[in-house]
């Protein structure tokens, strides 16, 4: 394998060798990773993560101050704001004629500000 300047990546191994005892301590946990992956589904959306971020910020936020913080109608955040609860992220109460959001629980609070901590230390430059 090569990389853009023609010269052999060191990054791959050069011979095949499989480790089998970790093989088959790690292969067996991935299935664990099932529902994980379809959180981060949910959050791999620019928009959604943006909203959860900001339901981070604050208690609670109704749906046309979401749709506001982010520019958007009322009915893109509200179809946003759905998604989100129906992947257990985001839980809502109605008050009147207005419906008001908040994360569900801490863990959606401590991963979005993992993430966020993670991106400022500029991991990805």
């Amino acid at each position: 394998m090569t990389d853009d300047n023609n010269k052999v990546s060191r990054d791959v191994c050069e011979t095949t060798c499989i480790h089998e005892d970790v093989v088959k301590r790690v292969q067996p946990l991935l299935e664990e990773m099932n529902d994980a992956e379809l959180l981060f589904k949910a959050l791999s959306d620019s928009t959604r993560l943006k909203i959860t971020y900001a339901l981070t910020l604050e208690k609670e936020l109704c749906v046309c101050d979401v749709a506001t913080i982010i520019g958007s109608t009322t009915a893109t955040a509200s179809h946003h704001l759905r998604y989100l609860r129906n992947m257990g992220l985001a839980k809502y109460r109605k008050e009147g004629k207005l419906v008001y959001y908040s994360v569900v629980d801490e863990h959606v609070r401590q991963l979005v500000s993992l993430a966020l901590d993670h991106s400022k230390e500029g991991w990805n430059k």
